[in-house]
């Protein structure tokens, strides 16, 4: 059985189609009757010919045009009022079937009653179908209403540190440009994923068939070798270009990456698609793209000269998609908070693995007689390739349960499905758990059992993470688990492990606490989906010198950037910008993300900040920091600046 792999385009080549422009312009307004009590007037027109639906019609699933908000301290005292009323049609699009809309300029009233204290603002949404008889398109658009006498929240006055000044620290320790991880290792590591991917049944074949190609055809070996290096030039500049679109993203906000690599639906959806790549690649079925993509690439690929080329080497790009897209996936999403640059480095690095060996065989053409001949063995890699997706799968799940905080896969939960999984790679490797395309009595090769051997010890190792004894901190694995907190123990799983429960996502309170104790606040800007942040917590953390300074010497505070739980509806606000943009802060991970970057200038987790009470900065912040011995330096330098501050 074959499967359309449509999801191709979300791994390589995202599609930015131009919204259709909404016939509809509206403005929002509100007048106050009392504390409680308000009026939200909206103001529409319609662009000539247009019209909206005006009521819901269940037999045609038909939505009428209405307005909400999420806000359940505000509810609505009547029904929505029109002026003028509402026309009837006999509308085309359903069958000349009467139907009230609005037309040209109208006006839509809506009494409310506010129970405690009005908010400054509330987004409010309008949603509903409009057409022109021709076209039938959905609206579904938001504006901020300010209300008369509303209550900004607390929280819009946290967002900014009058005191951080970030030029001028009590102390220059610390390093202003650190981040999570540098260009150079992220194309390392796409690299290695370019390589793994050579060796998968979808390229390995193609390299000596595309050589052969290149020799035969060109009248000399100087056009054989020029054509193989432009072959592999143009597939390493198709991986390059498929950044691209991420460059555009990025200038929306500067937590935008973040945004997308702990997005919970995402993290869901790439679960999905890597247990389908994981059955796929067990041998149950095949992917493939449909036809016409990787036809009409072939096609054009038979132009000759330069633009022939290029089509041959977007063709091998589309029709390897099924080995390759799972590793560019997991590089688009590993990455994508590092931001737009770390993904085009890892896809510079993948392309370049995978283009080399056809330029170089191509130069020199005799290499291919010491390559080994496709067979049975790739079967073997991909298979082994099943098992990493299905553990990368459980991952990817890891991150929406984390950020949704909906308890399904704790850190032991998590572990013990990787245990099966690596029992079972070592089965199959052993040759005693059959797959498909596996026949009885075949012969197990040296390697093969030498990786079983390797699959079992890892299994092995993963046992103290089932329990809550000391050794359940796996140091090897951090950041690819729940973190120790996340256990089916509760806190058990964390004492005796490092840093004792400290403050989470609650700034003011550090506050307060470090003025009372007179020690320095270290705010731990983290995410849940954070692999660097478990890390350095499961690695650094836990060494006893840094705990016992963390413990005892500062207010810890970690402020999850990523954490999707809704903030009370009286804590939700809309931030405005320096240059006028503006914010809608509903969640815990909205509010603590744009207070990162609104006053330290960075979008990257996890980094480290010292203040005092009064929000001074006492050193440079720091990002991931490896080396205990470094984290330990900064520490004690941020303490001796708060002595001297004094």
């Amino acid at each position: 059985m074959k499967q359309n792999a449509v999801f191709f385009f979300l791994f390589l080549f995202p599609l930015f189609c131009a919204a259709q422009e909404s016939p509809l312009q509206w403005e929002v307004s509100s007048q106050k009757h009392n504390d409680s009590s308000y009026t939200i007037t909206i103001n529409a027109t319609l662009f000539p010919k247009w019209h909206i639906y005006a009521d819901s019609v269940a037999d045609i699933e038909l939505e009428g045009l209405h307005i909400s908000w999420d806000n359940d301290n505000i509810q609505k005292n009547g029904k929505l009022t029109a002026t003028p009323k509402v026309t009837d049609i006999q509308d085309p699009v359903f069958e000349n079937r009467t139907l009230p809309v609005y037309t040209g300029r109208f006006s839509l009233s809506q009494k409310i009653h506010v129970a405690g204290t009005a908010p400054a603002s509330l987004k409010i949404a309008l949603q509903g179908f409009a057409s022109n008889n021709e076209e039938f398109i959905p609206v579904d658009e938001s504006k901020t209403l300010h209300f008369e006498g509303g209550t900004v929240s607390a929280a819009a006055g946290q967002i900014r540190i009058p005191g951080v000044d970030l030029k001028n620290p009590v102390s220059p320790c610390g390093d202003e440009t650190q981040s999570g991880q540098g260009l150079l290792t992220i194309f390392f590591l796409g690299f290695v994923g370019g390589l793994i991917a050579l060796l998968t049944p979808c390229v390995f074949p193609m390299i000596p068939v595309t050589v052969s190609f290149f020799t035969n055809k060109a009248s000399n070996k100087k056009q054989a070798i020029r054509n193989g290096v432009t072959y592999g030039f143009f597939i390493f500049l198709i991986y390059v270009l498929a950044s691209i679109p991420f460059h555009i993203i990025g200038n929306v906000q500067p937590e935008i990456f973040n945004n997308i690599s702990t997005n919970a639906w995402l993290n869901v959806f790439f679960f999905a698609i890597f247990i389908v790549f994981a059955i796929s690649f067990f041998g149950y079925f095949e992917i493939t793209l449909p036809a016409g993509i990787a036809g009409k690439a072939d096609a054009k690929s038979n132009i000759g000269s330069i633009s022939g080329i290029f089509f041959m080497a977007l063709t091998l790009v589309i029709v390897s998609f099924s080995c390759t897209g799972v590793i560019l996936g997991t590089l688009l999403v590993g990455t994508a908070s590092e931001g737009a640059w770390s993904l085009t480095s890892g896809m510079a690095g993948f392309g370049t693995a995978l283009a080399l060996p056809f330029a170089l065989f191509a130069m020199f053409p005799n290499w291919l007689k010491s390559l080994p001949k496709s067979g049975g063995w790739l079967d073997t890699v991909k298979k082994i390739l099943a098992f990493a997706e299905l553990a990368l799968a459980f991952k990817f799940l890891s991150n929406a349960d984390l950020v949704e905080h909906w308890g399904l896969l704790k850190r032991e939960i998590f572990i013990g499905i990787w245990l099966l999984i690596s029992i079972g790679m070592g089965c199959y490797l052993m040759g005693w758990l059959k797959l498909p395309h596996d026949h009885k009595g075949q012969k197990i090769p040296a390697i093969r059992k030498v990786l079983g051997v390797l699959s079992f010890a890892f299994a092995v190792y993963l046992i103290p993470g089932l329990t809550s004894s000391p050794y359940a901190n796996l140091k090897f694995l951090s950041g690819f688990p729940p973190p120790l907190s996340y256990s089916i123990y509760g806190t058990a799983n964390v004492e005796g492990k490092g840093v004792e429960p400290h403050i989470t996502n609650d700034f003011e309170k550090a506050k307060q606490l470090s003025a009372l104790q007179n020690k320095p606040i270290l705010i731990d800007f983290t995410g849940w989906a954070c692999v660097n942040c478990r890390k350095m917590e499961e690695q650094v953390w836990t060494e006893p010198e840094i705990s016992s300074l963390l413990n005892e010497k500062f207010i810890l505070v970690s402020l999850y950037v990523d954490d999707r739980k809704k903030l009370p509806p009286a804590e939700r606000f809309t931030y405005t910008f320096a240059d006028g943009k503006e914010k809608d802060i509903e969640t815990i991970g909205d509010q603590w993300a744009t207070f990162q970057t609104e006053n330290f200038r960075k979008s990257t987790q996890p980094l480290y900040v010292i203040l005092t009470p009064e929000g001074k900065l006492l050193t440079h912040p720091v990002g991931y920091t490896p080396d205990a011995k470094k984290f330990r330096e900064w520490l004690d330098c941020g303490l001796e600046a708060y002595a001297s501050n004094e």
